[in-house]
């Protein structure tokens, strides 16, 4: 699907593009009420729409639907741009695409989540954007539940909910088959010998990571933190988070081998 080229019946090796100087004559057409100009606007920003969706391949989205819903986001943002405004189209349209892409996989998840938690996590996203545009940094759970007036656990309970559902058999980390798998930090293994035994190799080998790694481990696995938690509460980002947890669990893997 990724190397597919015909996209709802249109060959995206052959999608025209348009320079910065037309869009801007096209806008102001568009503004007048020029359909014509409209139209070649659209499909002068398809490639536009093809570079964004590429992203969410690898949710397993049909390619054609994606493409359709970001065309939909496409229209939205030309429907809304105000040429006034000193911001190239693509900068703001992007944003738009993909709102418009997260929507479609939020109200299509297999899990329905009640629509005030949807709404509030639209919300967050885009608060999460707008401030890692203006910052250049993830915000922390505290920055956006200052930002749109509501509390943290709200914030993690939204963000939580919307999260795609994911194999028990997927790896924790990356593709590796040595990983720890998610069925393996859910299964009940405490009353046997090997259990106790990993255990106390698993603390030998946590002796060997730093402070921050430390920390991290046992808040994710051994207190039952998300990411999200452990990043305001140790105040650095999720990706941070996520790379540190990585590491020490590279780490304890090497020590424990």
């Amino acid at each position: 699907m990724v190397n597919k080229v015909d996209l709802c019946g249109v060959d995206t090796s052959k999608l025209p593009l348009i320079s910065t100087e037309e869009k801007n004559e096209l806008l102001l057409k568009i503004k007048n009420g020029d359909k014509e100009a409209r139209t070649k606007f659209i499909n002068g920003n398809l490639r536009l729409v093809l570079s964004v969706i590429r992203r969410f391949f690898s949710k397993g989205e049909n390619a054609d639907d994606l493409f359709q819903i970001g065309c939909v986001g496409l229209i939205k943002a030309i429907d809304n741009f105000e040429i006034e405004q000193n911001v190239q189209f693509s900068t703001y349209a992007v944003p738009m695409i993909i709102g418009e892409v997260k929507r479609y996989l939020r109200d299509n998840s297999s899990i329905r989540v009640s629509r005030s938690i949807r709404e509030l996590a639209y919300k967050i996203i885009v608060e999460k954007e707008k401030y890692m545009k203006d910052n250049n940094k993830e915000p922390t759970v505290g920055e956006l539940a200052e930002a749109l007036n509501v509390s943290k656990e709200d914030i993690i309970m939204s963000l939580d909910a919307i999260q795609t559902p994911i194999s028990l058999q997927e790896p924790v980390n990356g593709s590796n088959v040595d990983n720890i798998n998610v069925e393996d930090q859910i299964s009940d293994k405490k009353n046997s010998d090997v259990y106790w035994a990993e255990t106390i190799t698993i603390a030998e080998a946590m002796k060997k990571l730093n402070e921050k790694e430390k920390t991290i481990i046992n808040k994710r696995f051994f207190e039952g933190r998300t990411q999200i938690e452990v990043a305001d509460e140790i105040g650095i980002s999720q990706a941070q988070v996520s790379r540190l947890e990585k590491n020490a669990i590279n780490h304890i893997k090497r020590l424990y081998k």
